[in-house]
């Protein structure tokens, strides 16, 4: 049973509870390797070196194209002077999301977690894709990812995500970020960014998080889960009425 809860997307401002994302550049060549660096600035336009660690890393990066295609889940490091950088190869052209979400340590000790968005450009041709139809089970590299649970606006709801290998098996699971599984969810239209909390452990050998919509529309849930040490991403449509 889910619970009323003031839901708010985050990653549509670039400035936000008194921090700014500010890169160095934000135009790419697509299919090609390069950097992104960035920081993460106070009301005082000084940049922030100071963050708390949340699920194992002090900064999550998500780049995602804005047909919500081409997903990755980067883990930037941060030099003294607070740029933080992560290579990174925006894979086609078009207009691509960028989402900083972090935990910003204030001198003062307190802490503030936003989601912080900008739009990077890879010129060229944009034949942006169709969103796939909804579904609650997809297949990735031969396993069959599902879940059970039903997202509602301004509710809190728990998704249950369930792996299954090629034979028919329960494959074992490994924990990734602190959990066994991290769950990004993305709003089509203005790619609002969800907050999802994880259970730290299996619940009946599934993954379970709690997610809060914020509103009705089509969403885009992209499973990270580990096995065999390698890290794979399950992606679902999911439309919430």
């Amino acid at each position: 049973v889910g619970q009323t809860e003031a839901a708010e997307a985050g990653g549509l401002a670039v400035s936000r509870d008194g921090y700014t994302l500010t890169p160095v550049s934000a135009e790419f060549t697509a299919g090609r390797p390069g950097e992104l660096r960035f920081q993460i600035r106070d009301g005082q336009r000084r940049a922030v070196t100071r963050f708390a660690v949340v699920h194992d890393k002090p900064m999550h990066l998500i780049v995602v194209r804005r047909d919500l295609t081409g997903f990755q889940h980067l883990h930037p490091s941060m030099a003294a002077d607070g740029t933080w950088s992560v290579p990174l190869t925006l894979p086609e052209p078009g207009v691509w999301r960028a989402y900083a979400d972090f935990t910003a340590l204030a001198d003062d000790g307190r802490q503030t977690a936003t989601t912080l968005g900008v739009d990077l450009v890879a010129p060229g041709g944009y034949a942006p894709r169709a969103l796939p139809p909804p579904a609650t089970t997809t297949t990735v590299d031969g396993f069959t990812a599902g879940y059970q649970g039903t997202p509602e606006p301004g509710l809190t709801v728990p998704l249950t995500f369930r792996i299954t290998a090629a034979d028919g098996t329960s494959p074992a699971l490994e924990r990734y970020l602190g959990a066994y599984g991290h769950l990004v969810v993305l709003r089509e239209g203005d790619l609002g960014y969800l907050h999802v909390h994880p259970e730290p452990e299996l619940v009946d050998g599934a993954i379970q998080f709690w997610l809060t919509t914020p509103g009705p529309g089509r969403y885009r849930l992209y499973l990270d889960f580990a096995t065999g040490g390698e890290v794979r991403t399950a992606e679902f449509t999911a439309i919430v009425p």
